[in-house]
């Protein structure tokens, strides 16, 4: 059940998009924004201002890579793997991310939801190979050293906002 708040943000961006069923991709790609993934209760909700059926948006959902129906952390780490990369070693920066955050493919996000770590097959950065981004960010020439880096910056930058 969705929160009066919750239902006000996303009706405005339904607004914002005056409440057009042909906008539904850039629709969820604005809401995917606020939750990190789409909630099955906003999809719902979606459905019914749009007055589309609940089958349609979830078969948007699915059919594009870039939407996620489960949970993302606040920084979403995604690495390259595609050919640049991996022949400049992409396999161990993406395996350091894992290693230093405690996570796997089977379960990529943190506990604390924190941190997901993704694989692509490309960023479309291959002169900066290897590269991986976050929250779209771009990274490049990263190694397994400046991955364990960037996670500590990531994290100081998590605790200077709770102070």
């Amino acid at each position: 059940m969705l929160k009066q708040s919750e239902i006000e943000t996303i009706d405005a961006v339904l607004d914002a998009h005056e409440y057009q069923a042909s906008q539904v991709i850039a629709i969820m790609q604005e809401v995917q924004k606020i939750y990190h993934y789409l909630p099955e209760e906003v999809l719902c909700h979606i459905a019914k201002e749009l007055k589309i059926s609940e089958a349609k948006i979830y078969g948007v959902a699915t059919f594009y890579e870039n939407f996620s129906l489960e949970p993302k952390g606040k920084y979403v780490i995604k690495v390259c793997d595609g050919t640049a990369c991996h022949v400049r070693k992409s396999i161990p920066i993406l395996e350091e991310f894992r290693k230093t955050l405690g996570v796997t493919e089977a379960k990529p996000t943190t506990p604390d939801m924190m941190f997901t770590v993704e694989t692509v097959s490309c960023l479309g950065a291959c002169g900066l190979a290897p590269v991986c981004t976050v929250n779209d960010v771009v990274h490049p020439a990263m190694t397994p050293e400046k991955a364990r880096e960037l996670i500590e910056e990531l994290r100081k930058e998590v605790s200077s906002d709770e102070n």
